[in-house]
């Protein structure tokens, strides 16, 4: 039997047996988060086999092309563990120890790319298309770094930290846990994107926004335990200190071209979670209550995903909509609800969408309207845009409200 025919359809993915006998038929292909860091070394092996350029390209060929053509191929998997099975998944280490050994892969990848670039002799196009590449893997080091650093036990913190180091992105840590996810699809949330507004546009506020928050965050806390900001004790300073001690050896020991290649990584790195943050909460507002506070945000704040491939290589990053009800829940757990807002792909193909504005806003904001069921004023949109969308999908009913005035 194929592992299509096994596995990968959503006919077999949906059959649950009864929860004592539950098996995680995934169980064996989450493997595939583990192996997608490698990529690069897998595309630097081919060069060095085939003589080939465009295996300099590998990832961006398999993120953008092979993964969204295998999600539309293979469809959506809805089936969730039933719910007494969960503690057994949740206590089950398997799934911990391969978010843990992606970390060292991470580092690997970066090396030996950093090697090779000053070792072989490489175009431009070369040059840059390794550097994306490896710029895709490390900004994905931020999911492994997402679902270790909800974890609770300081090993798994500390390895959230040393991941995040890779991409030089240490303060996500606390930005994301203690901002993202209390401020999430709300005008407070400099990473909740409004309808109308574009990645471009989005990127200006997302991340010198997430630098902030997590630094006034780092701020308050130690504020409250009498210690200095400069302290330590700063979760933002020591994944910067690991990332700067990284980069530095990585100039001495491979010199200034260093100073080229590990910017462009690192920007394209950082891209990835910016269009991740883009995608997942795109328009979404909670409800604003009669005591100036929002709704406990719900599995409908955020965009959900169950395309099956790109799942299984981020870990069910994107069955996000659990994932921000329940944070500490992990990846092999999350679950799927009914009628909860969704992507019409994976990922990596609304990454690929989201570069080009008016291709994107042509596939979601007509979903987000049907989210808000048709009421303009329960929907995040961009400053200067509500007229646009009043004249294209009619006025709401409902008295006019400002979702988006904060900055």
């Amino acid at each position: 039997m194929s592992m299509s025919e096994n596995v990968l359809t959503t006919e077999s993915l949906q059959r649950d047996p009864d929860a004592e006998g539950y098996v995680d038929r995934k169980r064996h292909l989450w493997v595939l988060s583990v192996l997608w860091p490698a990529t690069p070394l897998i595309g630097l092996y081919l060069v060095s086999q085939t003589g080939w350029s465009i295996w300099y390209g590998l990832v961006l060929i398999l993120w953008y092309g092979a993964v969204p053509l295998i999600d539309a191929m293979f469809g959506e998997d809805f089936s969730n563990p039933p719910e007494s099975a969960v503690p057994r998944l949740e206590q089950d280490r398997y799934y911990r120890v391969l978010t843990y050994l992606t970390v060292p892969i991470h580092y690997a990848a970066l090396i030996v790319s950093a090697w090779w670039v000053s070792t072989q002799p490489m175009s431009v196009f070369e040059f840059l298309a390794l550097a994306l590449s490896l710029g895709i893997v490390n900004g994905l080091a931020l999911n492994t770094g997402h679902e270790l650093g909800h974890k609770k036990e300081t090993f798994d913190r500390w390895m959230a930290k040393l991941v995040l180091a890779v991409v030089g992105y240490g303060h996500f840590f606390i930005e994301h846990n203690k901002g993202h996810h209390r401020d999430v699809a709300t005008p407070m949330d400099p990473a909740t994107s409004r309808m109308g507004e574009s990645i471009y546009s989005f990127s200006l506020r997302e991340i010198p926004g997430a630098f902030k928050r997590a630094w006034d965050l780092e701020e308050q806390r130690l504020s409250r335990c009498g210690k200095s900001v400069w302290s330590l004790e700063n979760e933002v300073l020591q994944p910067m200190i690991l990332t700067t001690v990284l980069y530095a050896g990585l100039l001495a020991f491979f010199g200034p071209l260093m100073l080229i290649f590990l910017p462009i990584q690192m920007a394209f790195g950082w891209w990835q979670l910016t269009s991740a943050n883009y995608i997942e909460h795109y328009g979404l507002l909670r409800e604003k209550m009669s005591d100036g506070r929002y709704e406990r945000q719900q599995p409908h704040h955020s965009w959900n995903s169950n395309h099956i491939m790109s799942n299984l290589i981020l870990f069910h990053l994107q069955r996000h909509s659990d994932h921000h009800a329940h944070p500490t829940r992990s990846y092999q757990s999350l679950r799927d609800f009914k009628d909860l807002p969704s992507l019409p792909s994976g990922y990596p193909g609304m990454f690929l969408a989201a570069m080009f504005p008016s291709w994107f806003r042509s596939i979601m904001d007509r979903r987000v309207l049907d989210w808000a069921k048709g009421d303009l004023d329960k929907i995040q949109i961009q400053p200067g845009k509500r007229e646009f969308y009043e004249r294209k999908f009619g006025a709401a009913n409902s008295e006019s409200v400002d979702t988006a005035g904060a900055k």
